[in-house]
C-alpha cells in the first residue's frame, strides 16, 4: 500500500512569556463559533474556535507555560482533538502548542490559509488507525524447524554428530534460522498489508517497538469505510491468532499523515 507522505507546513509561534496565551489542539473548517464545553488542557479549560474565514483553529485559555507531556496532559490533548473530529475533519497540531494571543492564532490561520485548506480537503472525511502485531518468535521458530528442509536437515545432523565438533554447524543453523525468521516476518507484514489495503486510504510504517513487535503502523481509512476495515482487521487476526496478537486502536485525527512544524521566535 503507498504510503501518503506527511504534509508539512512550517508555520511561527511565540517563544514562552508572562501573558496569557492560547492553547492550539487542531484547525478545523468552520464559519462559525464554536464551544466544545470544559474538556481542554489544564483542569478543563474551555475549548472553543478562534475563526479566519471558513478555518478555525480549537483553542483554550492557557499561561504561556511549556506543558510537560504527563498522562493526564497528553490525554486531555487527545480528548479534545477525538472530541472535534466527531463533527469535523480536523488537522492535528503536536502536544504542547501554545501562542501568545488570540491575534497570534488568527495570523497562523491567515498566513497558512491556503496550506491548511489543502491539507483539510485532502484529508476529508479521513481517520487514522493504529495497527501494532506482535508474534511469538519460539512458534515461528518451531513452524521453521518443522517445515523448513534444510533446517531441518541440519538439526538431525547435528543431533546425530552429539560427540563430535559441531560448532560450525550450529553457527549455520543459527544463521539459517535468523534468516528465514526475518524472510518470514517481511512476508507476513506483507500479507497484512495486502489484506488491509482494499479497504485503506493509505497507510505509514512506524519503527516497531521490541522484539516482539513485528509491525507498528498506521492506517489512513474514509469515514464510510470504518467498518470495513474493522471487519477485515479482525478477519486477518484470526487468521493469524496462533502466532500473532493484534493491538488495533482508532479512530484517531490523522497524526501520521499531518506534520505542522512550528518554528520557534522569541517574543519582543
Amino acid at each position: 500500500m503507498p504510503e501518503t507522505p506527511a504534509v508539512e507546513t512550517e508555520v511561527s509561534t511565540a517563544a514562552p512569556g508572562l501573558e496569557g496565551g492560547k492553547y492550539v489542539y487542531c484547525i478545523i473548517r468552520s464559519e462559525r463559533q464554536r464551544d466544545f464545553g470544559s474538556i481542554g488542557i489544564g483542569s478543563g479549560q474551555r475549548a472553543f474556535t478562534v475563526a479566519y474565514q471558513d478555518l478555525a483553529a480549537v483553542v483554550s485559555d492557557t499561561p504561556i507555560v511549556i506543558y510537560d507531556p504527563t498522562r493526564e496532559n497528553v490525554l486531555a490533548h487527545e480528548f479534545v482533538n477525538e472530541t472535534v473530529m466527531r463533527e469535523h475533519t480536523v488537522i492535528p497540531m503536536s502536544f504542547g502548542t501554545v501562542f501568545r494571543s488570540e491575534d497570534d492564532v488568527t495570523e497562523l490561520l491567515r498566513s497558512t490559509y491556503q496550506a491548511f485548506s489543502d491539507v483539510l480537503d485532502k484529508m476529508k472525511d479521513k481517520i487514522e488507525f493504529g495497527l501494532k502485531v506482535l508474534w511469538d518468535r519460539d512458534k515461528v521458530v518451531a513452524n521453521l524447524e518443522r517445515d523448513n528442509d534444510e533446517i531441518r536437515r541440519l538439526k538431525d545432523e547435528i543431533s546425530r554428530h552429539t560427540g563430535s565438533s559441531t560448532y560450525f554447524a550450529r553457527m549455520q543453523l543459527g544463521r539459517l534460522i535468523e534468516s528465514a525468521v526475518e524472510e518470514m516476518g517481511t512476508r507476513y507484514v506483507a500479507e497484512i498489508h495486502d489484506a488491509l489495503k482494499p479497504v485503506a486510504v493509505a497507510s505509514r510504517t512506524n519503527k516497531p517497538i521490541g522484539d516482539k513487535m513485528i509491525l507498528n503502523a498506521a492506517f489512513l481509512v474514509d469515514r464510510a469505510s470504518e467498518q470495513a476495515f474493522d471487519e477485515k482487521v479482525r478477519e486477518t487476526s484470526r487468521k493469524y491468532e496462533e502466532l500473532m496478537t493484534f493491538r488495533y486502536s482508532g479512530p484517531w485525527p490523522p497524526y501520521n499523515f499531518v506534520n505542522i512544524k512550528l518554528k520557534l521566535e522569541k517574543a519582543d
